[in-house]
């Protein structure tokens, strides 16, 4: 028990320092763990949500597909930022979208189709109706996917004055009773009582009970589906828009030391209340700790080293690097907005990596989530009020405008090689 303990406190010390998931820093310090089996399926754990649950539902029917693969095939990467302020609660906090078509629900459809699953997708405003559905699904041993609000669901310990802000998805794959079994990319079992997930799912309008039930494995031209992803990557986040591809990096770099416009950083933080959110919600975002899997670069560099292989095209492999470059760019600045030699800084992130593993471990990381969320909360609260640092903004934006330089070679590089790749 004594040396359980110990390792689980050297997996959050690393996960704080490295923005890494349980899994990922589990593995660097003893290796590969087993996977878990409950109710007849398997916790694999993940990176990003949507792209985890496809995965981990399609190996519970007998195909097995990589996450990587299902983020490439699923179009790849993206680029959003949208800052939003909470000036009642005297906070802010960004969104930082990394994923194809990150904020649109047609993804999943989308990315099921070109992998050619069978499935059945429900949208209803009824509650009635979405709890049979969920039911029927249960009851047939088919894994659901839906989309509960964060806050609501409970395990996250979100505050108060993030309800209906917004959820991912996670799989709802057994009934307990009066509670429902959710793999939200958790090793172990994590249950959350039937009434609240089912309030959860009703929250927000615009996926208000969504729910997607895979009916078997299904099956494709692998290779034309990824190449069909590449496609969509370089036609997105290789596009022009200010909102959804890659010049949205250059304008956010811009905004953090635009004193004139109005969503500028200079302005909204002029007083420095709600800074630290904004801060560690950067570090959130970015970093795989987080609760929506980070920048995501590192994964489909793995997508890229599997298509080089399954499409004989071995440029794919050195695309790859030019992605792994762009991970460590977006890991610089996390480190840029939170830097560890600021101890409360270093503190917060202690708390958000204990808060991320506690949900890794399931139910057994109850009470150790509740006491980290409490923790962090009040902290931030404290900090939004009394920075404890003044921020560098000028190398903030530097540090993001690096990424976007390094991001756009990758595209670049990418661009070149897809040339060549059979339609």
């Amino acid at each position: 028990m004594t040396s359980d303990k110990h390792l689980k406190a050297r997996i959050r010390a690393r996960m704080a320092r490295t923005g890494e998931r349980y899994a990922e820093a589990r593995r660097h310090i003893v290796g590969t763990s087993r996977e878990r089996t409950d109710h007849g399926y398997a916790l694999r754990g993940g990176v990003h949500p949507e792209t985890a649950a496809v995965a981990n539902v399609l190996r519970h029917h007998g195909r097995p597909i990589s996450e990587a693969m299902v983020l490439g095939v699923g179009g790849g990467l993206g680029a959003g930022y949208i800052l939003w302020e909470f000036r009642a609660h005297a906070t802010a906090t960004l969104t930082l979208g990394f994923r194809h078509r990150w904020n649109y629900l047609d993804w999943t459809d989308a990315t099921l189709a070109r992998l050619g699953v069978p499935f059945r997708v429900e949208r209803t405003g009824g509650g009635r109706k979405a709890q049979a559905a969920l039911d029927a699904a249960l009851d047939a041993g088919r894994p659901a996917i839906v989309v509960p609000d964060r806050q609501i669901v409970g395990y996250w310990h979100l505050p108060a004055h993030l309800d209906g802000y917004g959820g991912h998805q996670v799989v709802a794959y057994a009934a307990d009773g009066d509670a429902a079994r959710l793999d939200d990319r958790n090793l172990g079992p994590l249950t959350v009582e039937r009434g609240r997930l089912d309030r959860a799912r009703a929250r927000v309008d615009s996926y208000r009970n969504c729910l997607w039930e895979i009916e078997g494995p299904g099956g494709t031209d692998l290779a034309a589906a990824a190449v069909a992803g590449i496609r969509d990557c370089l036609a997105g986040l290789g596009g022009s828009s200010a909102s959804f591809a890659l010049p949205a990096w250059r304008k956010w770099a811009k905004l953090l030391t635009d004193a004139k416009a109005a969503k500028g950083w200079p302005t909204v933080f002029a007083g420095g209340t709600g800074l630290v959110g904004a801060l560690l919600s950067i570090w959130e975002g970015v970093e795989p700790v987080g609760a929506t899997g980070g920048h995501l670069r590192g994964l489909y560099a793995t997508f890229l080293d599997e298509a080089a292989a399954l499409l004989r095209a071995p440029d794919l492999t050195a695309c790859g690097d030019r992605f792994r470059d762009a991970a460590a760019a977006w890991h610089a600045v996390a480190e840029t907005a939170l830097p560890a030699d600021v101890p409360e800084y270093r503190r917060v992130r202690e708390l958000r990596a204990d808060l991320a593993a506690a949900v890794t471990l399931g139910d057994e990381g109850d009470g150790d989530r509740a006491e980290a969320a409490a923790a962090l909360w009040a902290l931030r609260a404290e900090l939004d009020r009394r920075p404890p640092a003044e921020p560098d903004l000028p190398a903030l934006a530097a540090a993001v405008a690096s990424a976007y330089e390094t991001e756009a070679a990758a595209v670049g590089a990418l661009r070149a090689a897809s040339a060549t790749l059979a339609a």
